[in-house]
């Protein structure tokens, strides 16, 4: 499998991480989304993904695109080590959570609107990162509600004592407010879920900086 991966983004460091928990083997090819004007709108890249955005997956020809599709893509292609809890609910209440971060926190935040709110709208440094807090605040503020109503607090992570779907949306996007300077003090069941997942070489080899695209 090949995927076409930014170090930084956080969408590709979803389906990194996806990968690694079911032990599958793949070749990164980075696409860099700020040299040469953004290499994902260059003609070869289009041809790969015409929404030009990452991360793609080629698995022995097939392409599938959006990190969410990817993730249960693999899940139902390769079963074993789910992604997902048994229980129905549970089922459900994951992929909330993971849409909570992949459809509400971070479109708001993505790079392509920063480039918009800097390039088009002339706002300012200071303005474009209290936009970025606001929005990933108010998510995680949601995301640590539904956790806490819904995960199972007698255990490491968010159902059970594996990570899946959720914990892989929600690891990037706390690396993300990290980098943002956003105080996450107020989101302990997120905190105590983020150190379980980074013990765990999975999630270690997925991040932005163990990327051969990093340097």
């Amino acid at each position: 499998m090949i995927l076409y991966s930014y170090f930084r983004s956080s969408a590709a460091y979803r389906v990194r991480i996806g990968l690694n928990l079911k032990g599958l083997e793949y070749q990164i090819k980075p696409v860099h989304l700020v040299k040469d004007g953004g290499q994902q709108h260059q003609p070869e890249y289009v041809q790969v993904n015409p929404v030009q955005l990452l991360p793609a997956l080629d698995d022995d020809g097939l392409i599938i695109t959006q990190s969410l599709a990817i993730l249960e893509y693999l899940d139902e292609r390769y079963p074993e080590l789910p992604l997902l809890p048994k229980a129905s609910a549970e089922r459900a209440w994951a992929r909330s959570m993971a849409q909570t971060v992949a459809c509400d926190i971070h479109p708001l935040n993505n790079l392509r609107v920063l480039q918009y709110l800097k390039n088009e709208l002339n706002v300012e440094e200071q303005a474009r990162n209290q936009w970025y807090r606001h929005w990933v605040s108010v998510g995680l503020e949601g995301l640590e509600a539904l956790v806490q109503r819904h995960g199972k607090k007698d255990q490491h992570f968010i159902f059970g004592d594996t990570p899946g779907l959720a914990e892989i949306c929600l690891i990037p996007q706390m690396f993300n407010a990290r980098r943002f300077e956003i105080d996450l003090a107020a989101f302990p069941r997120l905190l105590a879920v983020e150190e379980k997942c980074l013990e765990l070489s999975a999630f270690q080899e997925a991040a932005p900086d163990r990327q051969p695209d990093a340097a």
